[in-house]
């Protein structure tokens, strides 16, 4: 298998239809694709990329869910758009806020599907956590997603829709009649890392992605988008070339035997594989730097030696190291690091050069933290004990 050659999965993405009489869902379109659906539907072939243009900064920029609002096009147009189309994101079931202040939503997809988005506040700046699978295909064995089986991907829609009903959220669209807001933005950064291995949906994650970065839209900027995978080797450099983010890797073992049992994809594409598609990505995208993402569990991957070993794989590779305090769930079979042993393993990493920034938990009182999202229904139907069976029997 080559970089090229694109991953698939046999797993569903439903198509393109809104509940409402079979009308064609205008958000996660990309502007070819919106062009096309205009034209297929009556737009003159001479007025589509205006037309594109115009409800483009509608739907992206000012946060309209109603033709009726789009008022710099003629009535008789807007009546034919209704007839047709529909502006839908997904609906939120439950919005939940940390004593820290962090946001977690639930929210409903197509098909009756629930997923978990969580908005995190900082100082200056807004970050995003967005899902791009219902469930998890990794199956990694610290994180309680993936004890939720994977049911299908994400559409475009879906993906940048969590996007939308966060900023509804915030308040953060312009308000009617003036120009856009012009503070500090409060969803200002974007991490897919959510529910789902963002790689295994490449094209809906990318087609979401660049409707975030639009600068007539959304308008992030690519280096305010963090993708991170567990590993799917083929699809990094493709990741690089067609969408440009900056990278994450869930990394967290530092030999291939431990890997193995902590993120079951390393047995496809090992320690050594992952690397070597590793040290080509900044210089694919231009990024600055690689994240490596390092969950800190008790007596598995927390010595000094670990540390060691950890500096002397990425050697070479532009990095940070983000050490992740295991945030624990019911019947998780792995205990958080002690602090000292965090701190020693994160000054090991420093002094070798690397920044090794530990990551302060947010969200844990609403199980919003790192590795602990989960549909609420699916969690709601089994007990402590339902659970722990289930990790026993799979593990």
């Amino acid at each position: 298998m080559t970089a090229e050659t694109p991953i698939t999965q046999d797993v569903m993405t439903l198509p393109r239809k809104a509940p409402e009489g079979g009308k064609v869902n205008l958000v996660g379109l990309t502007r070819d694709g919106l062009r096309d659906a205009l034209i297929a539907h009556g737009t003159p072939e001479k007025q589509a990329k205006m037309r594109v243009g115009q409800i483009w900064q509608w739907i992206y920029q000012k946060g309209v869910r109603s033709f009726e609002e789009m008022t710099n096009l003629s009535k008789a147009y807007r009546a034919e758009l209704e007839t047709h189309f529909t502006i839908a994101v997904p609906e939120v079931v439950s919005r939940l806020v940390s004593n820290d202040g962090t946001r977690k939503y639930l929210v409903r997809i197509a098909g009756g599907h629930e997923v978990e988005v969580v908005y995190i506040p900082e100082e200056g700046r807004g970050t995003l956590c967005v899902s791009s699978q219902v469930g998890c295909t990794l199956t990694c064995s610290f994180c309680h997603t993936g004890t939720q089986k994977l049911v299908r991907n994400l559409t475009a829609a879906e993906i940048v829709g969590q996007i939308m009903v966060a900023r509804d959220d915030l308040g953060e669209w312009p308000e009617p009649g003036r120009a856009p807001k012009n503070e500090t933005r409060l969803l200002s950064n974007i991490v897919l890392m959510g529910m789902g291995e963002p790689l295994y949906n490449f094209d809906n994650v990318r087609d979401a992605m660049k409707i975030a970065m639009d600068g007539e839209g959304i308008s992030l900027s690519r280096r305010r988008i963090t993708l991170s995978t567990s590993g799917v080797v083929p699809e990094i450099a493709r990741c690089a070339e067609e969408i440009g983010c900056l990278l994450a890797v869930s990394f967290h073992a530092t030999t291939n035997e431990v890997r193995d049992k902590l993120v079951p994809i390393n047995k496809r594409w090992n320690i050594e594989t992952l690397l070597g598609a590793l040290k080509e990505y900044p210089r694919l995208s231009n990024s600055e730097r690689i994240t490596f993402e390092y969950v800190m569990l008790k007596d598995v991957n927390d010595s000094d030696a670990d540390a060691r070993r950890l500096v002397k794989l990425i050697s070479g590779i532009p990095a940070k190291i983000n050490l992740i305090p295991f945030n624990e769930w019911p019947g998780s079979p792995y205990q958080r690091s002690d602090e000292a042993r965090i701190r020693a393993f994160a000054d090991i990493i420093y002094k070798a050069g690397y920044a090794s920034p530990i990551r302060t938990p947010r969200g844990e009182d609403i199980m919003a933290a790192c590795g602990q999202l989960k549909s609420a229904t699916e969690r709601a139907r089994k007990s402590r004990k339902q659970i722990e069976a289930e990790i026993q029997a799979e593990g």
